[in-house]
């Protein structure tokens, strides 16, 4: 990997204390602006670069709650659990999109923990349904940056799948693959969401398990407004007649950790399913935003495009973003668990940027 630069981000207080800074999970640039989130809490966060033509340092950073814009799964009131682990964005002419991980946790043994107790917490896993959501929010300009808004006022209100109804999980109940890996927490190789790319009518959700002997998942869904209901989202059928398809990618191995198109082209960020450190690629599916099939991805179609670093426990690449025109080839990387080297005096982090071959 060749780091051509890297770029400082800048979190407000409030941000910085629920630590979103070194939790990042995904990464898109939006002209002027950065959106990120974290896998804490469930919000978008906006960050404003210092010079849009050659951005060192994003700042200014505003967060917009998912639950503003759409109604979501679980309830409101001060007991409702925030996070929604939103593990992927993606950004079209007109919305901008999120996605949650839609998988189970199993609880961490603690420093403290021992013996009996510590097993009891290994065998606790819980899931949320803040997890288990897919959101499309219209983005409109306002004071020169663009917003997400819960209407744009020209006909499209933020929608959501998953917050009423069958969610994904549900539709992959029967699945012959996907099935036996729902009830496993996400870290465990079960069903967990880590990316999402969309083109045109196509979204696109990478998983980063389960990994079936060697293979990683990609699945294709086409979302449309409900027409009775104008802030949920519904799948329509695909002509045998399933609400999502299956791509299979050969990754070494790895599950997909994000997904970023460019072009007919999609980049996959690969890396490690389990709680691993690495190693991470960045591999190129050619043509796979214009697939027509279920596809088995594979030799020249998926070319491994650069190596990516990782830590001892820590710097574990989670979001890419191209910077800039596609054209241009700049790749804007994110780390959960950022590096000690990546913090800064005054609270911010530094982010990579890479340049495609």
């Amino acid at each position: 990997m060749t780091t051509t630069a890297t770029v400082t981000l800048r979190f407000g207080s409030a941000a910085r204390e629920s630590s979103t800074h070194t939790n990042l999970s995904a990464v898109r640039s939006d002209g002027p602006v950065l959106w990120v989130a974290g896998d804490e809490t469930a919000t978008i966060e906006r960050l404003v670069a210092d010079d849009p033509a050659a951005p060192t340092c994003y700042g200014d950073q505003t967060g917009f709650s998912l639950a503003d814009l759409v109604p979501l799964p679980g309830g409101t009131g001060p007991a409702v659990e925030e996070e929604a682990d939103i593990e992927g964005l993606a950004r079209t002419p007109d919305a901008l999109w999120a996605v949650g991980s839609h998988s189970l946790r199993r609880r961490r043994i603690r420093d403290e923990d021992d013996g009996e107790k510590a097993l009891r917490r290994l065998a606790r896993v819980t899931g949320q349904p803040r997890r288990q959501v897919l959101v499309r929010m219209p983005v409109v300009d306002v004071d020169g940056l663009p917003t997400p808004v819960r209407d744009d006022g020209a006909g499209t209100r933020a929608a959501v799948f998953g917050a009423r109804g069958k969610d994904l999980r549900d539709l992959l109940a029967d699945d012959e693959h996907l099935a036996p890996f729902l009830p496993i927490p996400g870290k465990d190789n079960g069903l967990d969401v880590e990316g999402i790319a969309v083109s045109g009518e196509r979204v696109y959700l990478g998983l980063r398990g389960p990994v079936l002997r060697g293979w990683a998942v990609v699945l294709e869904l086409r979302p449309e407004v409900d027409a009775e209901d104008p802030t949920r989202l519904r799948l329509r059928r695909f002509p045998d007649g399933c609400r999502y398809r299956k791509h299979v990618l050969r990754l070494a191995g790895l599950g997909v950790r994000d997904l970023c198109p460019q072009g007919e082209d999609l980049l996959v960020l690969a890396g490690p399913t389990m709680d691993l450190d690495g190693p991470v690629y960045v591999y190129r599916w050619h043509g796979g935003c214009a697939v027509e099939a279920p596809a088995v991805v594979r030799g020249g179609v998926l070319t491994r495009e650069l190596s990516l670093p990782f830590g001892d426990g820590d710097d574990h690449a989670e979001g890419i973003g191209l910077l800039g025109p596609a054209e241009d080839g700049r790749l804007l990387v994110v780390y959960d668990s950022p590096a000690p080297r990546r913090l800064t005096p005054d609270g911010g982090v530094l982010a990579d940027v890479v340049r495609l071959p």
